[in-house]
């Protein structure tokens, strides 16, 4: 089994495995709108582990960041 880093394999992230934006100013405009609201539930271990910026899968963090800003 062959493990690539985050950056390998995704264009928001950096070399560190950190989410960064990306370009999409070529993209052509699009008008959209959304309306969401969530609750986000968890086990005390896991809000530790997304603190600590250990998680297996990255910037947990700095995923959420940018999905707000999208």
């Amino acid at each position: 089994m062959t493990v690539t880093s985050p950056s390998s394999s995704f264009t928001h992230f950096d070399g560190t495995g950190q989410a960064h934006m990306v370009d999409v100013s070529a993209k052509l405009e699009t008008h959209r709108v959304a309306r969401a609201s969530g609750v986000i539930r968890m086990l005390p271990s896991t809000l530790a582990l997304i603190e600590s910026g250990n998680a297996k899968k990255g910037d947990v963090i700095g995923v959420a960041r940018i999905a707000a800003i999208q």
